[in-house]
């Protein structure tokens, strides 16, 4: 029996201690935000939060995360739907291709910001590092960093986070 504190809720569920975090969060708790990539934590779309830290849930077994604090995709936007700033500069930035590395970049990203809420690029790039984007989206991804960072809130109360400049996107 493991104790799982998921997106605030407390969870007792029954299943082996060594099995991944990432399928007791999928397949246990019916979460399926957080994907499954390699398997082997080099590519980064399993990433969730454990006590806010940035974590691979691939490797990480059940036992580590009892009684800890993990935060999954799900849990990133406010319980009333107001999207995290990340999310907001997602969008205006228009970051997500495919879409399937999204909730590991986005996690690492909140987890980056809530230790250093003014990143460097070096600080970007270091913390982002093991999070891999198919569709080569990592300009935009870190413009998109840089905008959250700059509306210094967690959460947006708007569609767009003024950015001039629109660095590594479209409109």
């Amino acid at each position: 029996m493991a104790v799982l504190t998921v997106n605030g809720v407390k969870r007792e569920i029954d299943i082996d201690p060594s099995t991944p975090l990432l399928w007791a969060i999928r397949e246990q708790l019916g979460l399926t935000g957080t994907k499954f990539g390699c398997g082997i934590s080099q590519c980064g779309a399993c990433t969730i939060r454990l006590n806010g830290n940035a974590i691979r849930s691939c490797v990480t077994p059940v036992a580590a995360a009892d009684g800890q604090d993990i935060q999954t995709i799900e849990g990133l936007a406010a319980d009333d739907g107001t999207r995290h700033r990340l999310q907001t500069a997602w969008i205006k930035h228009q970051v997500p291709q495919c879409g399937y590395c999204q909730s590991g970049q986005l996690m690492s990203a909140a987890a980056l910001l809530e230790s250093n809420p003014d990143p460097t690029d070096d600080d970007i790039d270091t913390a982002m590092d093991g999070n891999i984007c198919r569709c080569g989206m990592y300009g935009r991804i870190k413009a998109a960093i840089k905008t959250a960072a700059k509306a210094g809130s967690d959460r947006a109360t708007s569609d767009a986070t003024d950015d001039a400049t629109n660095e590594g996107g479209v409109r």
